[in-house]
């Protein structure tokens, strides 16, 4: 050691002719100390005042140059990657030095593409490597494995291609590693949980094929999988938790949306510390296994959509902390547990679309934080609980399609829309339609008297129902007869004299009559062009306008299919709904649809191509938000219609910038080939949910997605068709409010009033984040968003809507 010293010292002169002269009575560490000065004297003087003084070592700074060679940098932030500084000076965007070596390269949402070089095996002392939310293509380096003090690996949502490298097997303390949403393929490397520190694994939204590793499931230090939209298959191993001796540590499971098969482990019931598991749009058969009910620290049980069949285990009484409980779309049958209520904490629960038979149990309403309950589609029997009426959080409630009878409870048939009924003949009291019979108590005795006044009072009631109903039937004919002078028909073919187009045009009532040819005849002007086909304004001759879009022949079914489908559109009115005015079919296969005119065009134009000087206010952003969501849940709700394609374009403003969805059930009137490519560009606009990617057809909660969206549209103002290089809105936003905070997503008109409205703006920002999870199963409901929206803000009354949903 002291040799080693001494060689110090030789590389300063300075030192040296310090220590040999004053030896004898200067101390030793005295002669450290000015050397030390003297160090940093010069650090100083040279202006580097964050830089540790230790140049960078030639490997590192050759591995540096190589890598931002490889990578496509259009915003300039690698500029500062130059000579003038070294690169362990502290100017170097992105990269953080330790004794000469690279610690950390943090380069996320930069906008980089290109591809990683395999110099990068160069940065022995790498410890974090985070490059997440940039449009970098290419294979993963397989020099990563070449970096033993590696810990860190961030490269989700990019470009990556090819295979996992199995060298990651020898970072033998890495412990995260996120390469999710890419399109990688291949295998899962045997090897990749060879670290005893790995803690964090995520490769979802990737093409990954081929089984689970043994070693993964029998790892003693993961806490967090997730290998959710893959194309995983085999069965699920039966080996989780082995380790006894040093217990598992795993709490979150992700295996939803891949091919897996066979039964639930039942060795998942001795991961004692699980939070949550989602086993959901797999073909799973086989019971859910009793050790499960062993999880009492497990929040979500998402097994939905598979092939499961047995009945709902008592012993799931036992998930003291479950919140989610998700069973929807199997074969169970049975009953409904009678002590579901020990489920205290339980908000969500779904056995929607099973064959669950028996009662709704009268304990389900002790379960007082209860937000949804869907037992739909099930073969229930008895009545509806009354206990049920009595839940206070009760935010959606759907018993369709059973075989329920009696009464629905008063407050639930206040409360929610008939649909949530719908399917069970014997069920009553829901709508003024199905009210129920009045019903006398056996036991009670009158006297002839009473029996006579009854009688009495009875017929002059009816006597005098009669007599309204008379005069209404004559009021009403004059009404007709005087209506028939003086208009033209309303309803049904419209082939009026004087019409040479021997087409066929059809009104559905309402709004303005013209003949085909005022139709054909008007001027027009293009408004806009989808796949579907091109939107006109046309001006009749009496200046009336309306839109007419032009479908595109070859997409369209056949004329009686057309007809019949295009029919139940024009019979859809709702307040935030564009209505279908009429239609037109020509003689060479012409298919015009006609709508109201909104003289305030789209949302997307309204927010992203107004002047500067005119802002738009918050109200009013709810306002369209809350329309929208009116509409949407009266799409699904009544008129049994996914939209598929919802974006700002498709939302349009009347006079009173209100909401108006357009392009709603478009599908219908076009065959399975055109609705492929139409869903497959409906992502083009940054609207599409992820898992429509594997999916190819749309469902309720890819509608909620684009719901929010547009939600996250109005909050920052940004348009999804500006995210670039790879980064969409949903992420974008999700990464600036994890970095950077909350008050950097909002648009710039809304912070200003952020004092009045920024409790408003927080909750309505968490609530469209909520709709945009990437788990489709975490997504709320329609009518949850409604709820929350409206909790958030009560409109005024020159706010509220003309209707409600």
């Amino acid at each position: 050691m002291e040799d080693q010293d001494f060689s110090y010292f030789f590389q300063y002169p300075f030192g040296v002719f310090m220590f040999l002269t004053y030896e004898k009575w200067i101390p030793f560490v005295q002669i450290l100390l000015f050397l030390q000065l003297i160090i940093s004297g010069t650090q100083l003087a040279s202006g580097q005042d964050n830089w540790d003084g230790i140049i960078i070592t030639e490997a590192n700074y050759q591995a540096l140059e190589a890598l931002k060679h490889e990578l496509v940098d259009p915003k300039g932030y690698l500029k500062s990657w130059n000579n003038s500084y070294g690169a362990c000076s502290g100017s170097w965007i992105g990269i953080k030095c330790a004794q000469g070596q690279v610690i950390v390269i943090k380069l996320p949402l930069k906008g980089l593409s290109g591809r990683l070089t395999e110099k990068i095996g160069q940065f022995q002392g790498l410890r974090k490597l985070s490059l997440h939310d940039n449009d970098i293509g290419g294979v993963i380096p397989f020099s990563l494995g070449y970096l033993p003090n590696l810990r860190g690996v961030q490269l989700y949502n990019n470009r990556f291609t090819g295979s996992i490298p199995g060298s990651l097997g020898l970072c033998l303390v890495l412990q995260t590693l996120e390469l999710s949403n890419n399109s990688l393929s291949g295998i899962i490397p045997d090897s990749i949980v060879n670290s005893t520190k790995l803690y964090r694994l995520n490769l979802s939204y990737n093409s990954l094929s081929g089984s689970i590793p043994i070693s993964v499931t029998q790892s003693r230090s993961l806490v967090f999988i997730d290998l959710q939209y893959n194309n995983l298959s085999g069965s699920i191993s039966d080996s989780w938790g082995e380790n006894e001796e040093n217990q598992v540590k795993l709490q979150s499971l992700m295996l939803n949306n891949n091919s897996f098969t066979g039964g639930i482990p039942v060795s998942l019931g001795k991961l004692s510390e699980l939070l949550e598991i989602s086993l959901s749009h797999n073909y799973i058969t086989g019971v859910i296994p009793n050790d499960i009910g062993r999880l009492t620290m497990l929040r979500t049980l998402d097994v939905s959509y598979n092939a499961i069949n047995g009945s709902v285990p008592v012993s799931l009484s036992n998930l003291s902390s479950i919140v989610v409980l998700n069973l929807e779309g199997n074969n169970l049958d049975g009953e409904i547990p009678l002590d579901i209520n020990k489920l205290r904490k339980l908000s969500d629960l779904n056995l929607r679309d099973n064959q669950i038979r028996g009662n709704i149990p009268a304990t389900i309403g002790d379960i007082s934080g209860l937000v949804q309950i869907d037992l739909s589609r099930n073969n229930l029997t008895g009545e509806i609980p009354v206990s049920v009426d009595d839940l206070p959080n009760l935010k959606s409630f759907n018993v369709s399609y059973n075989n329920l009878s009696g009464p629905v409870p008063t407050h639930l048939a206040k409360q929610f829309n008939s649909s949530a009924f719908l399917g069970n003949v014997q069920l009553c009291g829901y709508n003024t339609s199905n009210s129920c019979p009045v019903t006398v108590t056996r036991g009670s005795k009158r006297s002839i008297k009473d029996i006579i006044l009854i009688l009495v009072g009875c017929s002059i009631i009816i006597l005098f129902l009669l007599c309204c109903i008379l005069l209404c039937c004559l009021i009403k004919k004059r009404m007709e007869a005087k209506a028939a002078n003086d208009v033209p028909p309303t309803v049904g073919e419209v082939e009026a004299a004087g019409d040479n187009t021997g087409g066929k045009l059809v009104h559905f009532g309402g709004g303005m009559i013209f003949t085909a040819d005022d139709l054909l005849c008007a001027t027009a002007d293009i408004l806009g062009k989808s796949t579907y086909g091109t939107v006109y304004k046309a001006t009749l001759e009496d200046g009336n306008q309306v839109a007419v879009k032009r479908l595109r022949e070859k997409i369209t079914k056949s004329q009686k299919e057309f007809e019949k489908e295009v029919n139940v559109l024009g019979k859809i009115r709702h307040p935030n709904l564009l209505a279908l005015r009429a239609y037109y079919l020509g003689t060479k296969g012409e298919k015009l649809l006609i709508f109201d005119y909104m003289p305030k065009g789209s949302l997307a134009t309204f927010l992203h191509a107004r002047s500067p000087d005119t802002p738009v206010d918050w109200p009013t952003r709810m306002r369209i938000a809350k329309g929208t969501t009116r509409g949407l849940l009266h799409l699904h709700t009544n008129a049994n219609i996914i939209h598929g394609n919802l974006t700002s374009s498709n939302v349009l403003l009347d006079e009173n910038t209100d909401a108006k969805i357009a392009d709603y059930g478009l599908s219908r009137l076009a065959t399975a080939a055109a609705n492929s490519n139409i869903i497959a560009t409906a992502g083009a606009l940054g609207y599409r949910a992820p898992e429509l990617n594997k999916l190819k057809k749309a469902n309720v909660k890819m509608d909620v997605y684009s719901l929010g969206v547009i939600m996250l549209e109005l909050l920052t103002g940004k348009s999804p068709g500006e995210a670039t290089n790879g980064v969409d809105l949903p992420r974008r936003v999700a990464s600036i409010v994890k970095e950077e905070g909350t008050n950097e997503v909002f648009d710039l008109e809304l912070m200003r009033d952020a004092s009045i409205f920024g409790d408003e703006l927080l909750s309505t920002l968490k609530l469209a984040l909520h709709c945009v999870d990437p788990s489709p199963s975490a997504r709320p409901e329609v009518q949850q968003v409604l709820q929350q929206l409206e909790d958030i803000r009560r409109e005024t009354p020159t706010e509220a809507p003309s209707a409600s949903h």
